[in-house]
């Protein structure tokens, strides 16, 4: 997942909003990919013509692109949703204004140049897990029009160049596209935050998929076996053994969090979200069109603590214990009853990837202070200033 999008989205969204829609209607649907877009893809050393893929968050409210280069598919930018509806989940049925989430293919059929909602493409809703699953509707869209009843509402400018990017890779040869749909970026974070979460099970299939494609970079092959996703694996080893790495740590990690207090919650909606820029962008008069339920904007995503978080306590210090065990101690027969020193335990494969970085100096004040201690004692400076001066610069670390 890139973790640097905000320049080429804002450059992106500068050029949607001043140019307003893609083309003329008469020649929308032919209207060619921006060239600043053209110029991003020519970075990362593909073309228009190169199989793409979507990535879309639903709290995030947004829609990525990805383009297949010679080492696996490489982001090329973001674009902002300008409304989605229902809450965080799956669709289940017609009618729900659930906007799905899972994984879905779309060949050319499913493309709609003459759509009521300026350009828009089937994502292929419901597919065999929601069929398996009893799932019903049909005809979720990404379109244009910010308006939506189960859809991904995109506004024209901005529909106009998604359409443009799929509509370019399937005339450059690819069968169909893939489309991933999540509730929220699948960070160990956000599981470990949404673990209380009545759709926590399925989100962790969704996560195997999103870790998979993280570590690969490589379309997802997607299965339903037993009511449940499945994955193939990847044909190159060494890829493969990277996936199972990223899945070892990031379920270590999602354990670690749980455990140190990360607080538990459900996000609620009245009736789905948006992205923040066009929530700023129509605060100033901007025009969008219609938005479906505007007055529900107003409570989307709120956050309800379902678990309080609670801060780790912190390991007993080495001289303090030591005291404690002491044959002289007191405390020793009561307090000290099958306690195993760290060095005695068994290290934890994983505790190098999943512990948190120090964030202030005083959370690392022994392996720090003895690092300057050595430091000093060998006559190089640690750093310039009195003690109350490396203190603080080191504070603000």
């Amino acid at each position: 997942m890139p973790l640097s999008t905000s320049i080429p989205l804002a450059a992106g969204l500068v050029v949607l909003v001043l140019a307003g829609p893609a083309a003329a209607e008469a020649g929308k649907a032919e209207a060619p990919i921006p060239a600043a877009t053209l110029a991003l893809m020519a970075q990362k050393g593909v073309t228009a013509a190169s199989p793409v893929l979507f990535r879309a968050y639903k709290k995030e409210s947004e829609i990525e692109v990805w383009k297949k280069g010679r080492a696996g598919y490489v982001f090329i930018k973001t674009f902002p949703i300008c409304r989605w509806s229902g809450q965080l989940g799956p669709k289940r049925k017609s009618g729900d204004r659930q906007t799905p989430e899972g994984f879905y293919t779309v060949p050319r059929r499913q493309m709609n140049p003459n759509s009521h909602y300026y350009l828009s493409f089937d994502v292929g809703y419901p597919n065999a897990y929601d069929r398996a699953h009893g799932g019903t509707g049909s005809a979720v869209m990404v379109h244009g029009i910010c308006s939506s009843m189960g859809c991904f509402a995109m506004t024209n400018g901005t529909v106009g160049e998604i359409y443009a990017i799929a509509r370019d890779a399937l005339n450059g040869g690819q069968a169909a596209f893939q489309f991933q749909s999540y509730p929220f970026r699948m960070t160990a974070e956000n599981m470990a935050r949404h673990r209380t979460d009545p759709n926590i099970a399925f989100w962790r299939e969704l996560k195997v998929g999103s870790d998979r494609f993280e570590a690969s970079r490589e379309e997802l092959q997607v299965s339903v076996v037993a009511g449940r996703y499945a994955f193939a694996p990847s044909r190159d080893p060494a890829i493969e053994a990277a996936v199972t790495t990223r899945r070892a740590v990031e379920e270590a990690r999602m354990t670690a969090l749980a455990e140190a207090g990360e607080p538990a919650v459900r996000t609620t909606y009245s009736d789905g979200g948006q992205n923040a820029f066009w929530a700023a962008y129509t605060a100033r008069g901007g025009a969008v069109g219609d938005i479906s339920r505007p007055e529900a904007l107003a409570f989307a995503g709120q956050e309800v603590v379902v678990v309080p978080g609670h801060r780790a306590h912190r390991p007993v210090p080495d001289t303090v214990w030591a005291s404690w065990a002491a044959p002289e101690s007191g405390l020793s027969p009561r307090q000290m009853a099958g306690f195993v020193p760290v060095y005695e335990r068994a290290p934890d494969p994983f505790g190098a990837l999943v512990a948190p970085l120090p964030t202030r100096y005083s959370d690392a004040l022994p392996s720090w202070l003895a690092a300057g201690l050595a430091g000093s004692g060998s006559g190089r400076p640690i750093l310039a200033g009195s003690p109350g001066g490396l203190l603080a610069s080191a504070e603000a670390l």
